[in-house]
């Protein structure tokens, strides 16, 4: 039997284990864990024949097809506003491609996978989920210099994962639910998991939550972020496990400007040179199987593994 503390509305508990009861599952760092294996699972495109684009026309072009497809984006794609993403599709960087001056936009659409991109100078959002969006899964890609979020998802979007993912030089990393007043379209969705991402200096919204439950934020590695780590708002319950911050005055908190409280357990992080972080509440099961790392090891396996350029796809 194993002990695992759970934090809860103040009150330090126990939560016990049967580790008898099911193997251990190990996942490799290219693996889907998380939100995004529920409802289906999340597979882009498939075994649809793969193009490679190399202009941002022919980007436009690929990622508006109503087919599915595999893309390889080769080099340094300079672009404005935001490119439309239909279903179906795996979207992945060749060594060093950039995607520079715009942002990607998953309307409505479902099963897509970006992957290994480096994200720069964006005028919208880097990547913007919305309007009921499901199944999609963002991985080893970079942010840098945008002008508003990195990974955006909002408007009843579902079942995602967003995992070793670096941001750098940038203000508002991750928002989920963009409006307190959007309960109605947002409540019973924005299911969505954050693990292995390094928030590198980056200020706020690591995520920012309204009316998601649960949304599972682990083993990701905060560093000097100026603003703060996770707010749980406007009802949402938020599980914050075995990351670790160093460095940050504001791990996590409830509530978030105008927004009201929402619920956040925190269990087994790693704290240095940061605050103790604000609970309360209890947030929904897990309902997917994953391993966390022990917090201890988080620092060195995220600074390794996360952001584009450190897998071979």
């Amino acid at each position: 039997m194993s002990a695992l503390p759970l934090v809860l509305a103040g009150t330090v508990l126990t939560v016990t284990h049967n580790a008898s009861a099911a193997p251990v599952q190990t996942f490799a760092i290219t693996d889907l864990v998380g939100w995004g294996t529920q409802n289906g699972g999340t597979s882009g495109g498939g075994s649809a024949a793969t193009t490679t684009v190399t202009s941002a026309s022919a980007l436009t072009s690929a990622l508006g097809s109503t087919a599915a497809a595999n893309i390889r984006v080769s080099g340094t794609i300079n672009c404005s506003g935001m490119l439309r993403v239909r279903s179906n599709k795996t979207i992945i960087g060749n060594s060093g491609a950039a995607i520079v001056g715009c942002g990607f936009n998953i309307n409505g659409d479902r099963n897509v996978i970006i992957r290994n991109l480096n994200f720069r100078n964006w005028n919208d959002d880097a990547i913007n989920v919305q309007e009921s969006a499901t199944n999609i899964w963002v991985d080893h890609n970079s942010f840098s210099n945008g002008y508003d979020g990195a990974v955006d998802i909002k408007r009843g979007s579902d079942f995602i994962t967003v995992s070793w993912n670096r941001v750098f030089s940038h203000d508002k990393s991750m928002l989920l639910g963009h409006s307190d007043s959007n309960a109605s379209q947002d409540t019973g969705h924005l299911r969505v998991t954050y693990h292995h991402n390094w928030f590198d200096a980056s200020t706020q919204r690591h995520p920012r939550v309204r009316f998601g439950n649960p949304v599972h934020v682990y083993n990701n590695y905060y560093r000097s972020n100026s603003g703060y780590g996770v707010a749980s708002t406007e009802g949402a319950g938020v599980l914050v496990e075995a990351n670790s911050f160093e460095g940050v005055s504001d791990p996590f908190h409830l509530g978030e400007g105008s927004s009201d409280p929402g619920t956040l357990v925190a269990r087994n992080n790693l704290l240095v040179n940061s605050g103790s972080g604000q609970t309360g509440g209890s947030v929904r099961a897990i309902p997917y199987a994953y391993t966390a790392d022990a917090p201890a090891n988080v620092k060195s396996i995220v600074t390794a593994n996360a952001g584009a350029g450190r897998i071979s796809l």
